[in-house]
């Protein structure tokens, strides 16, 4: 796959005054052809389409990877999330790399639930996860915390105590963001467990954490 017949599909359909919009979204910090999330998801598919069958293409998704437009970023996460029953304990590395790489709350909240998916099927992998819970890098942590969003009753509720746990006490907004949407998100299907969590922990918790964990309960 190339990675430039594929921008030039998006140059084709892209609005320079929806790349201006979109670029001030984000603080200005990534440039944009200018490709609506829809659009650039059915152009994606398409193409995507005739290497389905294929192994994954890593080559392809670390040149999208390097490419400077953001909507090439967000092909790669598409990319990435239609193979997510392909991808391994192995490629976990390679993730990380992504993850940290040209990080934006956008780029990470893509790659989490890809990772999610291999520890799911994977409980080797909730080690590494668990080494993140406790990194240097903001985004791995928001990864750990939030890889089990919309997992419901399958929630892993061990792994998710340990996670957090490990991020109390932090003041970073994309942690206590991410700690408290966690708990909302299982509160939805088990809300006795997080009434119990929040009177365990309260105490160590940023107040934004409370508020979104409490929203349903």
């Amino acid at each position: 796959m190339r990675v430039e017949e594929l921008q030039d599909q998006l140059k084709a359909v892209a609005s320079a005054e929806e790349a201006e919009k979109m670029a001030a979204y984000l603080r200005n910090q990534f440039p944009f052809l200018g490709v609506r999330a829809g659009l650039r998801k059915k152009i994606s598919k398409e193409f995507f389409k005739p290497y389905q069958k294929n192994p994954i293409d890593w080559n392809f998704v670390e040149q999208a990877w390097d490419n400077p437009y953001r909507e090439i970023h967000y092909t790669a996460i598409d990319y990435l999330a239609m193979n997510k029953g392909k991808l391994t304990p192995e490629d976990l590395p390679r993730l990380e790399s992504l993850i940290t790489t040209h990080s934006w709350w956008d780029s990470v909240d893509g790659l989490d639930r890809i990772v999610g998916e291999i520890a799911f099927s994977y409980p080797k992998a909730k080690s590494v996860l668990l080494d993140w819970s406790v990194s240097d890098n903001i985004w791995l942590r928001r990864v750990a915390i939030d890889h089990q969003l919309l997992r419901k009753q399958d929630t892993d509720t061990e792994l998710l105590e340990q996670i957090v746990v490990n991020n109390l006490g932090q003041t970073e907004f994309f942690i206590t963001k991410a700690i408290g949407w966690s708990l909302r998100d299982y509160s939805k299907v088990n809300p006795a467990w997080v009434r119990e969590f929040l009177a365990k922990y309260e105490a160590k918790m940023a107040p934004l954490s409370i508020r979104e964990a409490s929203k349903y309960i």
